[in-house]
């Protein structure tokens, strides 16, 4: 199980100044999203990822960081509030991936 341990920053929506709004906004545009994160894919196991910002309608797309990832085959296997599963098949080498939530 991967647990995202970076914090990312969350407004206030009564207390939040218009200079925070818009460096939010601004590192938005620049394309700092800050809906991303990493996974190890060892054993063939299922692995579950705790997220808060996934839900079950969110897109989750994985980008490879190592030659092995493709040997997993990994794909997005269930989705829910706070967590999503990656299913793999056992390829004897660790996998590494980013991944991206969207919605």
């Amino acid at each position: 199980m991967t647990t995202r341990t970076a914090n990312f920053r969350i407004l206030n929506p009564i207390l939040a100044t218009t200079r925070e709004i818009a460096e939010l906004l601004n590192k938005t545009v620049d394309g700092k999203l800050n809906s991303t994160g990493s996974v190890t894919l060892s054993g063939g196991s299922d692995i579950t990822v705790t997220d808060p910002r996934a839900g079950v309608e969110s897109v989750i797309l994985l980008s490879p960081l190592n030659s092995h990832f493709y040997d997993h085959e990994p794909y997005i296997k269930t989705k829910n509030n706070g967590s999503f599963v990656i299913g793999q098949k056992n390829h004897g080498h660790d996998g590494e991936a980013d991944y991206v939530i969207i919605g």
